[in-house]
């Protein structure tokens, strides 16, 4: 979320008149996330959320939108769009795609505790469960292509010590990649509906408990315990970029009272936190040197995700060092 499209009250008003929600009382641009405009607005019949999509399409919103219609019909608190008068989920603003969402309640967090560590795991595995069913797929457009593609876009702007970094977390991905591809598993990584995004500004709380997932839009099909990977580095990971144990074990044994994990996801684990602090390195390095101008925008800072990567690499080479000791 953030604000790159700006709407005058007029506007809002005239796009209103498509909806029986009451009359325009307020509205204010929301800071929180990278991708679309978002403002909170208010009308005589309650709060709600705008949405103007900057980069997807009408055409590419129907995977999303339909998606999240599913999901609340399988008792996950997702967001989904109100319809208009003439039963449409989108319309136009400003040139943009926009769509008018009920404002779910309760806030996101800064700051984890270990109940709602447990309260994510069992979200996220619910969410993959009722992924099963979901027939649409929708291929990830942040693979191992796209990091690879971007990497080569912003090595000339990195220091020496990203680069490094940057250039050996890539070839032991696409060396790991090229051993799954080939290796014959006893059984092949489950697949399924990712989030891919389930950050802690993306979950709303009232206390420990889940009352929002937000921001689907990153959504896509993919390898499972990838988005539990991708959710760990966020939800359980030390200021330094360590994980914190005890939030890693609250928050897989959550998981996995809903949905148990293989010997295979489990054998993949390490590699999937690096791939997903690497995706995630590169997205932030992308937005830090090629920025969307907007009058309420939010750049995370990268350097988060370059300290987790750092810190999951150096965790494997010193239980390979405890390793080889004990050999020895």
């Amino acid at each position: 979320m953030s604000v790159y499209t700006s709407v005058s009250p007029a506007q809002l008003r005239a796009f209103l008149h498509h909806y029986s929600i009451g009359q325009l009382v307020d509205f204010q641009g929301i800071a929180d996330g990278i991708e679309n405009s978002n403002y909170f607005v208010t009308t005589t019949a309650g709060k709600f959320v705008l949405t103007l999509f900057e980069k997807l399409t009408a055409c590419e919103l129907d995977y999303f939108l339909d998606l999240q219609h599913h999901l609340a019909q399988q008792a996950i608190p997702c967001p989904t769009p109100i319809r208009t008068n003439n039963q449409q989920t989108l319309l136009t603003l400003n040139n943009k795609p926009a769509a008018l969402f009920r404002c779910l309640p309760g806030k996101s967090t800064t700051q984890a505790n270990r109940e709602q560590c447990a309260a994510v795991g069992t979200m996220l595995a619910r969410l993959h469960r009722a992924g099963q069913n979901f027939k649409q797929t929708r291929q990830n457009p942040k693979d191992l292509v796209w990091m690879q593609q971007v990497a080569e876009q912003l090595l000339p702007k990195l220091n020496s010590s990203q680069i490094h970094l940057l250039t050996i977390e890539l070839a032991y991905q696409h060396q790991s990649q090229a051993a799954l591809d080939k290796s014959c598993l006893p059984a092949p990584l489950p697949v399924g509906l990712l989030h891919a995004d389930l950050f802690k500004d993306n979950l709303l709380f009232e206390g420990n408990r889940i009352t929002g997932i937000l921001d689907f839009y990153d959504a896509c099909s993919g390898v499972l315990v990838y988005d539990l990977a991708i959710t760990v580095n966020d939800w359980c990971s030390a200021k330094d970029g360590t994980l914190i144990t005890q939030y890693v074990e609250t928050l897989l044994g959550a998981y996995q009272k809903e949905r148990a994990l293989t010997q295979v996801e489990l054998a993949a684990w390490p590699q999937m936190l690096r791939l997903g602090a690497l995706r995630f390195w590169l997205s932030r390095l992308e937005n830090e040197h090629n920025p969307q101008v907007g009058e309420i925008t939010q750049i995370k800072p990268a350097a988060t995700f370059e300290n987790i990567l750092s810190q999951h690499i150096r965790t494997i080479i010193e239980r390979d060092k405890l390793v080889d000791n004990f050999v020895d």
